[in-house]
């Protein structure tokens, strides 16, 4: 009998944490993001002043470019043919403050710290992300996303934040997952999430290394 239940809690145990674990597809979330990271030239007042003009011109011009656009390959895509575009309008507005600084953007896989935005959170991990950097790029950045379209919209009803991810392909428990963090049950799924990619980008570096 006490056999029978020991094996009944560990069973109960092991479907608890089945249940816990991000085995919903939650690992798309880093495949249905484009994120954008933002570095200034120095941490000055100026050039971190200078840093939110060019965001928000690069965002601007990535609007344009975007509209429309219903999934993250496609949005890669766009970026990809107009990465000059882009580079572009970055210029422009270091030229409009009256610097003189160079500029260029990259696009390509980087490692994101877990970030917090006014409505989500996104997991550490690695993410397909669009880099702009200033000058000397040694300032402190500004980072958000991209795509779906949400870097300036940290007001915007959390409804319309909602459809914007499900109109991209996460599906309402992935969405759950970045929104709802203080949920222990999300809040657990989470961290899994975040050590589950740090191990596979960890396995990833040792064999790029050997």
């Amino acid at each position: 009998m006490k056999n029978l239940l020991t094996v009944a809690v560990c069973l109960a145990f092991i479907l608890i944490f089945i249940g816990l674990m991000p085995i919903h597809g939650e690992a798309e979330i880093y495949d249905s993001v484009v994120r954008l990271h933002v570095l200034a030239n120095s941490d000055t007042e100026e050039d971190q002043a200078l840093k939110l003009k060019v965001r928000d011109k690069v965002l601007e011009k990535s609007a344009e470019i975007l509209s429309g656009c219903a999934s993250r390959d496609e949005a890669i895509a766009l970026i990809s043919q107009n990465i000059s575009l882009l580079e572009n309008a970055a210029a422009e507005a270091i030229e409009a403050e009256g610097c003189d600084y160079p500029v260029r953007i990259e696009l390509g896989e980087e490692e994101y710290p877990t970030k917090n935005y006014e409505q989500f959170c996104f997991p550490s991990g690695s993410y397909v992300s669009l880099r702009v950097l200033i000058g000397n790029a040694e300032g402190q950045n500004w980072w958000c996303v991209l795509f779906p379209p949400l870097c300036l919209s940290a007001a915007t009803d959390k409804k319309d934040t909602e459809d914007a991810f499900i109109s991209v392909g996460l599906t309402e428990e992935q969405y759950k997952i970045i929104t709802e963090t203080d949920d222990t049950k999300y809040e657990v799924r989470f961290k899994i999430l975040e050590s589950i990619e740090e191990a596979k980008n960890s396995i990833n570096s040792f064999f790029n290394y050997s």
